[in-house]
């Protein structure tokens, strides 16, 4: 028995994760590039970032979810971090075995470096699109990523 066919909507949904597959795989790419010079990777550089933008510091359990990704992958990725001296582990007073990763001199350097770096090249790639297009865009992405949470698409 054949499920119902996809409705135009459904057709150009597909369109667009089958276009986002590829943008991320070359996003990722395009970042590894970018930042390898800092001794980086796009999910190191992704892994500080949560780091950054967290409002304290969290245990790894919580960036990952931040990232929407795997927490085993996230602490594999921490556990190098911290082996190349550009992480830390702090104790943490709600959880005895769940440290709290902060950035050390040598992480917030690179990943200063890494966003220097990364700034100038954003606004090339933004260039021709509009604020209203890089932001519907968003919104759809947002939209997508909350109903994909919603149906249990989370790591």
């Amino acid at each position: 028995m054949r499920a119902a066919a996809p409705t135009s909507s459904g057709d150009a949904l597909t369109d667009l994760i089958l276009t986002m597959f590829r943008v991320n795989n070359l996003t990722l790419t395009w970042g590894d590039r970018l930042v390898a010079p800092f001794g980086l990777t796009s999910a190191r550089w992704q892994v500080l970032g949560a780091i950054v933008f967290a409002e304290r510091p969290q245990p790894v359990a919580w960036l990952a979810r931040d990232l929407g990704a795997n927490r085993q992958n996230v602490q594999r990725i921490v556990n190098d971090l911290h082996a190349e001296g550009l992480v830390a582990f702090e104790p943490n007073p709600h959880h005895r075995r769940a440290n709290l990763v902060v950035l050390s001199e040598k992480g917030q350097q690179a990943y200063d470096a890494a966003i220097a770096t990364y700034e100038p090249r954003v606004n090339v790639l933004a260039e021709g699109l509009t604020l209203d297009e890089i932001e519907t865009a968003h919104r759809v992405m947002a939209t997508l990523r909350k109903r994909l949470e919603d149906e249990g698409g989370a790591s």
